[in-house]
């Protein structure tokens, strides 16, 4: 065996490949193979049933395997192919007769019952309409008259009453068995990668319930999860091109690749003598078939996770604390796994059949063609889906990208149900997958219809922004809202931070509280000047949210033209963490970054600080009587020092403190830098680092 060649190796290999994973039809599955379905029970008497397969019975039919494709046939020595109907397995005496001497002889210690429930299902074959053999498997034994004495060669025809010998029964036996183990091992990996991606960030995230001595906290944060894994940039991207995760994403990440990696490649066993894989073959030939199925399996096994992690309706951001950005991370990656899975599946097999110059007619078959489609899209959605074009091209993007994912569950589904039909259960990981996203898709839509058709009153405040009023509408955290009169893409929303649920009597801009256009938190802010003015609070009257917008191109520019418009307000996503356990509520903000704040500011009931760059004085005064009793600090026209700003605040504070930064990139990693240096370098700081910023 070490001296085979590769070439010889994939050629030999060509009969077991065919054998265990040709074009099938059968009866419907339920469950998964091990979990619900079962391929080979009672096995001794599919492993008779199997031997005499290859034999022509005295009804069946020959055929020239030229024109045929894939392995519907069972092939004899010759360049021909025996064609057996399931009515003639279930009238032919001598196959009937000798099937049942087999199971007689070998099936010792299995019930007759069941014996004879595998009999009437699937002696004439696994179709759910089929024939039933016109004896039963008793009845069919008692006619025999005498005990069989010539011995059948596999192959050669079945025209008498035959002994299938040991040698034979064995290695069917092994190969189905093996076979089987080896389907059941798949899918158990499988199962284990999609329930550990959703418990594990559930168990990490329920460690914020732990009473660990904040001290602690802070240490094993500032070392292991705040900071970027390299360098000082986690929210501004390398080169463009890339963003470095934090430390603590770097661990999920890792596990999931690890996890891959290692359930890819455990768990793998041959057999000798096997019927399916020839012994020169050895235990290399059947892992070849093994690992291109396992990849198969975890390829879709990680479909699922894709669009768990992918929704902003995802039930982890439910159960966790943890933000979309980081589950938008982690879809990005699984999306590298899954893709190279499939790769790594479809190309095993491309190499075989290309190798034993049948890729000709196996790709004419309907499977092969939607599994190529499946994973050729799945193969352009990755580079289509880099950080250049998500930022600059967002709408072209989220349409490529639906349109892409809708053919790789298309393919998926098709490739799966053209070759096994319904039999074992594979079509289940994409019904999952598509009940995900079918899920994600109408809450969305019941989001919509809640909140109805309303009207969005718009109110220029200045050259840079905007202020676009809803009434009506309740939320908090953000919303996506929807001006289907903008644009003929009408599927077209944009997120906004949440900021508060009500409007104040009269529409003077200055009585109003604002939100924020979470879309344009990576615009620059500067300057320098302070005032912590309190202006009086007017009692709402009216329910209604209110956002401030930083207009660019696109839709937030056309706002700029209209004074009303009809909107559809999707709401709420993402309410904010409590931090009412923190005495000290620190904000530092950039521009429009502000009215993300607000709502946290305004509901905290200890000491509260806001150092906050703008653009411009004007939305500083149009917001000041949302900051009635906050200690603010603002700046127009010069830097913030945020390290000065921080050090200063965390290190005079003798009590726990809650840091909350929105606003650039840029201020957002500096931000975390220096929180994650005071928190190692010092034991008195005691601090949560909020962050609060769209990823794209």
């Amino acid at each position: 065996m070490p001296n085979l060649h590769f070439s010889q190796l994939l050629l030999l290999c060509l009969y077991g490949l065919l054998v265990s994973s040709h074009v099938s039809t059968g009866r419907d599955g339920h469950g998964l193979i091990g979990y619900g379905i079962s391929m080979y029970k009672p096995l001794c008497a599919y492993a008779c049933r199997d031997v005499l397969s290859t034999s022509k019975l005295e009804c069946s039919e020959e055929t020239d395997m030229t024109h045929m494709h894939g392995a519907m046939l069972k092939k004899r020595a010759t360049h021909t192919a025996i064609e057996t109907s399931p009515d003639c397995y279930a009238s032919d005496n001598n196959f009937l007769r000798t099937l049942a001497y087999c199971m007689s002889a070998y099936c010792q210690g299995v019930a007759i019952w069941d014996l004879e429930k595998y009999w009437t299902l699937n002696v004439a074959g696994r179709q759910s309409d089929q024939p039933v053999p016109k004896a039963t498997y008793q009845q069919t034994l008692a006619t025999l008259p005498t005990t069989p004495s010539d011995t059948l060669v596999v192959g050669e025809d079945l025209n008498r009453t035959m002994l299938v010998s040991a040698e034979d029964y064995q290695g069917s036996y092994n190969a189905q068995d093996v076979f089987e183990r080896m389907e059941r091992n798949h899918e158990r990996y499988g199962i284990v990668l999609l329930v550990s991606g959703a418990i594990v960030p559930i168990a990490f995230s329920l460690l914020r319930f732990v009473p660990f001595p904040t001290v602690w906290a802070t240490k094993f944060n500032s070392w292991l999860v705040y900071p970027p894994l390299f360098g000082s940039s986690h929210k501004t991207p390398i080169a463009g091109l890339f963003h470095v995760p934090t430390r603590g994403q770097a661990f999920i990440i890792s596990y999931l690749v690890s996890i891959n990696i290692i359930l890819s490649a455990v768990g793998y066993r041959g057999i000798q003598p096997n019927s399916w894989y020839p012994s020169i073959l050895g235990v290399d030939g059947q892992i070849i078939n093994f690992v291109a199925n396992r990849f198969g399996v975890l390829s879709f096994a990680n479909l699922p996770l894709l669009f768990l992690y992918a929704g902003r309706n995802n039930v982890l951001l439910w159960l966790t604390n943890w933000s979309h950005g980081t589950f938008l991370l982690l879809h990005r990656w699984v999306a590298w796994l899954a893709t190279l899975e499939a790769i790594l599946h479809s190309a095993i097999y491309l190499r075989v059949y290309l190798h034993n110059d049948t890729h000709a007619s196996e790709a004419q078959l309907t499977y092969w063609v939607w599994g190529i489609v499946a994973t050729l899209c799945m193969s352009i959605l990755l580079p289509s889906s880099i950080l250049p074009i998500r930022k600059n091209l967002y709408e072209f993007f989220l349409a490529w990208h639906v349109v892409l994912s809708i053919f790789v569950l298309s393919g998926c589904l098709w490739h799966i149900l053209a070759r096994f039909t319904r039999q074992w259960g594979y079509e289940n990981w994409i019904y999952t997958a598509i009940a995900i996203w079918g899920f994600e898709r109408a809450m969305r839509l019941a989001r919509l219809a809640r909140n109805g058709i309303q009207t969005a009153q718009v109110t220029i405040i200045d050259e840079d922004y905007i202020r676009v009023n809803i009434e009506n509408v309740s939320g908090s955290g953000h919303a996506f809202l929807y001006f289907p009169t903008l644009t003929w893409r009408v599927w077209e929303n944009h997120p906004f931070s949440v900021a508060s649920t009500v409007l104040p009597a009269g529409e003077r801009p200055s009585q109003i509280r604002y939100d924020v256009d979470v879309e344009k938190l990576g615009s620059s802010s500067d300057g320098s000047d302070s005032d912590s003015q309190a202006v009086q609070r007017q009692s709402p009257t009216k329910v209604g949210l209110t956002f401030l917008v930083r207009t660019k191109a696109g839709v937030t520019a056309q706002l700029r033209s209209y004074a009303t418009l009809p909107v559809l307000v999707e709401s709420a996503y993402g309410p904010h963490e409590d931090l009412s356990s923190y005495s000290l509520l620190i904000c530092i903000a950039g521009g429009v970054g502000i009215t993300a704040c607000i709502p946290i500011l305004r509901a905290h009931p200890g000491t509260t600080k806001l150092f906050w760059g703008a653009r411009s004085q004007n939305i500083i005064d149009t917001m000041k009587p949302s900051l009635a009793g906050v200690e603010v600090e603002s700046y127009v026209g010069k830097r913030m020092s945020i390290s000065e700003v921080l050090r200063r605040e965390l290190l005079e504070c003798s009590t726990t403190a809650a840091v909350l930064v929105s606003g650039p990139s840029q201020m957002a990693d500096e931000v975390r830098c220096v929180i994650s240096e005071l928190g190692r370098q010092n034991s008195r700081v005691r601090v949560k680092l909020i962050e609060e910023a769209f990823s794209w």
